[in-house]
């Protein structure tokens, strides 16, 4: 699980000439645990979460790990009823990845994603890349460029 995908994203990026470095450690599950193994600030972490509309479709919402997203703002910017996190057995069956895991280029999985603005207050950006072993870093701007994402203001204080 989320080897493949990990592949993937790498392929992309070397494709791309995007400057980024692979790090692996032990397994983590949570963003603050991320931060610590990676030795980086907690804000400097993408969360991907993938997302629920109302109407079944699936989306990926991105913000910064020292946040959290709104829901709620994140529904009306779409224009639908309702958001909800998918279940875990739904994130797996739509990236390949388990909870946790998902690395933030939507695009990869074939879903549209959706970038909080307080991911580009940072120059260098962090994530999991498939598995909750190995991390990379790399320009915000680059993932910005690759991604192609819908930008908005959707998350609140962590």
């Amino acid at each position: 699980m989320g080897v493949n995908e990990f592949h993937v994203l790498k392929k992309l990026l070397d494709e791309n000439s995007v400057e980024y470095t692979v790090h692996e450690h032990e397994p983590v599950y949570t963003s603050e645990q991320a931060a610590k193994v990676r030795g980086v600030e907690l804000k400097t972490g993408v969360k991907a979460l993938v997302l629920k509309t109302s109407s079944g479709e699936f989306i990926l919402g991105l913000v910064s790990a020292d946040r959290k997203i709104d829901l709620e703002r994140l529904a009306k910017i779409i224009g639908v009823k309702k958001l909800k996190l998918a279940s875990p057995n739904e994130v797996l069956e739509k990236t390949g990845c388990e909870v946790g895991s998902v690395h933030p280029f939507g695009n990869l999985y074939g879903l549209k994603t959706y970038l909080d603005r307080s991911i580009l207050d940072n120059t260098w950006v962090n994530f999991n890349a498939g598995l909750h072993t190995v991390s990379i870093h790399m320009k915000s701007e680059d993932m910005l460029r690759l991604i192609k994402p819908v930008i908005g203001d959707f998350s609140k204080e962590g």
